[in-house]
């Protein structure tokens, strides 16, 4: 995410992990001086996607998962409710999700079947009922993974020893306070995503 937001500076750019450990290098880096290579727009939230802070609820106009493990990994091929719930409620209408997936054979034991073309298919239709219409799905390449700048993905060898699927989604349903709602919004007919959230929302979003 530290890419991202040095490629971005007038984005807030937020990286969420459970593990606080996860994230505790690019803090300290984050948190230096600019002159430093600091970076004040990117903040750091330690919560599981089930548990995000209200303060998130609608502002991201990109958010990204890569080569996710255990609960989470589960959470997404399953489309299960409260994984879905959790990711949705961030997005504002028109946003993208993208995501970077690899699970094989000897995973089996974190509870995670092998992804195959079919599975992802069929989640194509689980998603849509979160409002969220699929534009990509494809294998990964090396430049997918190059891309994302995650240390993860590159030590399991993510699009050369070891299959990766990316996953691109545009999300069509606003909430309001009553549940979801259809807003006639469409998916992005690019790949390509809109941003992070503008740094004239800051203050709004961090003072919800």
């Amino acid at each position: 995410m530290l890419a991202a937001a040095a490629a971005q500076p007038d984005r807030l750019v937020v990286g969420v992990d459970a593990n606080a450990a996860g994230m505790a290098a690019a803090s300290r880096r984050a948190a230096a001086k600019p002159a430093r290579g600091g970076l004040p727009n990117a903040l750091f939230v330690v919560a599981a996607v089930e548990q995000l802070p209200g303060e998130l609820d609608g502002v991201a106009d990109l958010v990204t998962v890569h080569f996710p493990w255990g609960s989470l990994l589960r959470g997404l091929l399953g489309a299960e409710e409260a994984t879905m719930t959790g990711l949705t409620r961030v997005l504002r209408p028109g946003a993208t999700l993208q995501l970077l997936l690899s699970s094989t054979v000897r995973d089996r034991g974190a509870g995670v079947m092998p992804i195959r073309t079919a599975t992802l298919q069929a989640l194509a239709g689980s998603y849509a009922t979160w409002g969220l219409a699929v534009t990509q799905l494809r294998p990964a390449t090396v430049a997918d993974v190059a891309a994302a700048h995650s240390t993860w993905g590159k030590r399991l060898g993510a699009g050369t020893r070891r299959p990766a699927w990316l996953l691109r989604a545009g999300f069509c349903v606003a909430r309001c306070r009553h549940g979801r709602h259809p807003t006639g919004c469409r998916p992005p007919s690019s790949g390509h995503c809109t941003g992070w959230l503008p740094a004239s929302l800051w203050p709004a979003a961090a003072g919800r």
